[in-house]
């Protein structure tokens, strides 16, 4: 089951690599897809959809409409851990 979320706050290759790392983690998640040019995720597995949600809310990647401060600077500090991660695995 495939199941597409438009998102807030996706800025670069760190956002994508932290909202790919924390998906992947949910049980039932098999892939995951994210287009920053167009701000969305595209999830496959067998999870319902209000984890997923939750998931990229926690990582400060609302739906759109669902932004907040709080949520936004989630987004910087998990971008920022992203790059990390990203420059650190090459």
């Amino acid at each position: 089951m495939q199941q597409q979320f438009e998102v807030e706050n996706i800025k670069c290759g760190g956002c994508v690599n932290s909202i790919n790392t924390a998906l992947l983690k949910i049980a039932g998640v098999t892939a995951v897809e994210i287009d920053k040019d167009n701000d969305t995720v595209l999830v496959t597995g067998a999870v319902k959809r209000e984890r997923i949600t939750d998931k990229l809310n926690e990582l400060g990647y609302p739906e759109k409409g669902g932004n907040t401060l709080m949520r936004k600077a989630k987004s910087y500090v998990n971008c920022a851990i992203g790059r990390m991660t990203a420059h650190h695995d090459k």
